[in-house]
């Protein structure tokens, strides 16, 4: 299982008023564990950014002046993600963007090429009524960002994927929250995160009995509320609500 948790940086709150991307960072999980291929570009946008944008990610145009268009990384970044399962807080704002830059090159659909897991709507689920932006993610699910000074892509990037592993299986952190791991600046100097710390990841085999009564628990939850979480947008059967 190929994830890539993803975020992205910006000139400004829509593109539909020209904004563009000015930053891409992507972590590789492979079967939910940091494989330490990472992909991080700053980007050049070619327009201004909007009052306040600067101050939220600390980067300058001076500083992208000699950084590489989107168009000269495209082919890069498109063989990184494609066919990988996009994990991405507030998808439709960063997709949004990315499909912009696509639509710009006359390069298709960026959504055709991965699946894409929006963790702020799994987070409203888990959490109704809560604030659930990024930080606030972290203060509940006890992940480390105290070194988040500045939003940056490939920064954000790791915290949503010790985030993402507490909301979906309440493991521990794996690691990006520590200081001496994974850490970047405006300078765009990374440190990559050292995999050979890791334990191998033991695998469990559900037996037949386990499963049986995997299922039963769930035609019980079906039975009492017509709907069980783990069928996600399925409409249950007429079997399953009698």
């Amino acid at each position: 299982m190929r994830q890539i948790v993803l975020d992205t940086e910006t000139t400004g709150l829509e593109w539909k008023k020209g904004n563009r991307v000015v930053e891409i960072g992507c972590v590789e999980l492979l079967e939910r564990r940091p494989s330490g291929n990472n992909f991080h570009r700053y980007l050049k946008p070619d327009c201004e950014f909007e009052p306040g944008a600067q101050e939220v990610t600390g980067l300058t145009l001076d500083f992208l002046a000699d950084k590489p268009r989107f168009e000269e990384v495209v082919e890069e970044f498109l063989a990184y993600v494609d066919g990988a399962e996009l994990i991405i807080h507030n998808a439709s704002f960063d997709m949004g963007f990315l499909e912009n830059e696509m639509s710009l090159l006359g390069r298709g659909r960026l959504a055709e090429r991965v699946t894409v897991t929006d963790t702020l709507a799994m987070a409203r689920e888990r959490f109704p009524g809560q604030r659930n932006s990024l930080d606030a993610l972290c203060r509940r699910l006890g992940v480390d960002n105290s070194h988040r000074q500045l939003h940056g892509g490939l920064l954000d990037a790791q915290i949503l994927a010790d985030v993402y592993i507490a909301l979906t299986s309440g493991q521990e952190e794996i690691g990006f929250g520590q200081p001496e791991s994974n850490t970047t600046n405006a300078a765009g100097k990374v440190q990559t995160f050292d995999v050979s710390v890791l334990l191998p990841r033991p695998r469990v085999v559900v037996t037949a009995s386990e499963q049986e009564a995997h299922e039963a628990r769930l035609a019980r939850l079906r039975k009492k509320s017509g709907h069980a979480w783990w069928d996600g947008e399925r409409a249950p059967e007429p079997s399953e609500t009698a």
